[in-house]
């Protein structure tokens, strides 16, 4: 109870970076992996080669090392930020934002293979009638395809998220107040309670990411293509 009582809204605070982090980079994550299926199975070759490179390349590297580029490359060597530099709060406000940016990019390339998973259970006569029609590439992904894929991995993409959800800690290596980071902080003045203090960020993190698991298997099977 004592850590409760004196750590109770830091980590209230903390985890509310935690769903911040989740909420703006799911965002992201999802408008880039949506231009990237698309880039993935449209009939100009070279649109899908970038996006095939782009999937491979950041499927494989590590996240730790994407949020460091992030901080040290973008950042401090090429002097990009995402926040006003007269602002007080810059420095937090500048590696929130960088940390945002890491994990649409490394979380894209998984919602556009989850996507591209379900415009596969999509029937190609679909496609074909729709190009019969008249209809352009562009008009038949976005009309006819793309809702039906969307529809088709509502669970998978559930998977994606909960996952960004729990990569959200890897955000304290650049000086992020979120969850990890203030775990760390906890253990360092309380190491005599170390599995106390692991117990209370687990329940925080189950309470953040059983509800999303829960959501997106209803959702799923509610609104699952029959066929």
């Amino acid at each position: 109870m004592d850590l409760i009582n004196t750590y109770g809204s830091q980590m209230l605070s903390a985890f509310w970076v935690t769903i911040k982090l989740t909420f703006w980079s799911a965002i992201g994550a999802t408008i880039l992996g949506t231009v990237l299926t698309a880039m993935r199975v449209s009939p100009v070759p070279i649109m899908r080669l970038a996006a095939t490179c782009y999937v491979n390349i950041f499927r494989n590297a590590p996240l730790t090392l994407i949020i460091l580029f992030c901080s040290i490359g973008l950042y401090q060597n090429l002097g990009v930020h995402f926040a006003p530099e007269g602002s007080p709060t810059f420095i937090d406000d500048n590696n929130f934002w960088l940390a945002v940016f890491g994990f649409t990019i490394y979380t894209a390339a998984f919602v556009c293979e989850s996507l591209r998973s379900g415009i596969n259970t999509v029937p190609i006569g679909q496609a074909e009638a729709a190009r019969s029609l008249g209809l352009r590439f562009d008009q038949t992904l976005s009309v006819i395809v793309l809702p039906q894929a969307m529809r088709a991995v509502i669970a998978p993409l559930g998977s994606v998220l909960i996952a960004l959800t729990k990569n959200t800690t890897i955000a304290s290596v650049i000086g992020v107040a979120e969850a990890a980071l203030l775990m760390k902080t906890m253990i360092e003045f309380n190491a005599n309670e170390l599995f106390l203090v692991f117990g209370l960020f687990a329940v925080g993190f189950m309470i953040l990411t059983l509800p999303i698991g829960f959501l997106f298997g209803y959702v799923g099977n509610r609104w699952a293509v029959k066929r």
